[in-house]
């Protein structure tokens, strides 16, 4: 199975079912009644209509074109993910603390005005931005690791199923373990991530001719082999490498120097930001 996808899947299925459970908490509170619930679901499935139509869309244009243009696209794929793993963690902090309560506040809005439009396009926004994330995420890792449709099946299979049960025991031991903790721990499994598309999309890029290939700066073969199976997951999920060259030295150095000025970043803007 491969890790990138079930990763993937079980860390952007939760971020959805998070926002549908508030909506749909919400409006069970309220007693919006069946109408709203409509209107909810609706939302849903039309947002996973939006990232289906995303995929079908990519998988298309990708049959058209040239054996090299392929790969030159796979290779935008794989730094276009990267580069959305950090805009999310980055979106994650600015907005996870108020999150719920602003899409309370959307509610309430809608609720005194019976708009439950706004419920649809609510749940439509957030399934279909998840799921399009996990549509471009899923290329990308699928990229950077040929594997088979039967693996690939079965690890959106297994993502999809992790992502349920996590959801359902969050949900029952919020107390336990709050949101905030659980997205900080998968908010430094996605930078770890991120960190292994870049590493394999520079790669890429090396395989192409467009960087130097060069002789192992160390060897940690005998610590943590990246050729077996355990270390080959390590790698998928992280970027290590057990014998870097200075090629990828340098792309662990300035995707995470990328990182350290995209959080310094966003700290100071958000303390800059009036309350």
């Amino acid at each position: 199975m491969n890790g990138q996808i079930i990763f993937i899947l079980w860390r952007e299925s939760i971020e959805a079912l998070l926002v549908v459970g508030i909506l749909a908490g919400w409006l069970a509170h309220e007693g919006a009644g069946r109408r709203a619930a409509v209107f909810l679901w609706g939302g849903v499935v039309a947002g996973l209509a939006v990232a289906v139509a995303l995929g079908a869309a990519l998988l298309g244009f990708s049959s058209i074109l040239t054996p090299d243009f392929r790969q030159d696209l796979m290779t935008a794929m794989v730094f276009l993910a990267t580069a959305m793993i950090l805009q999310m963690v980055v979106w994650m902090r600015r907005h996870g603390k108020t999150l719920k309560s602003e899409i309370e506040s959307g509610l309430r809005t809608a609720a005194e005005r019976r708009n439950w439009w706004a419920v649809f396009i609510l749940a439509l926004v957030a399934v279909s931005r998840e799921g399009s994330e996990t549509v471009i995420f899923l290329y990308g890792s699928i990229a950077a690791n040929q594997g088979g449709t039967a693996e690939t099946m079965l690890s959106i299979a297994v993502g999809l199923g992790a992502a349920l049960v996590s959801y359902a025991l969050l949900r029952a031991g919020a107390r336990f373990m709050p949101w905030r903790n659980f997205f900080r721990v998968t908010e430094v499994m996605l930078l770890l991530l991120g960190c292994a598309l870049f590493v394999t999309g520079i790669g890429d890029l090396a395989s192409a001719g467009l960087l130097p290939f060069g002789a192992p700066l160390w060897d940690t073969t005998s610590l943590l082999d990246d050729g077996t199976r355990f270390g080959g997951l390590v790698a998928s999920l992280t970027g290590y490498r057990s014998q870097p060259d200075a090629t990828v030295a340098g792309a662990w150095l300035v995707y995470w120097t990328i990182v350290f000025i995209a959080l310094r970043s966003n700290r100071t803007a958000t303390k800059a930001r009036p309350a």
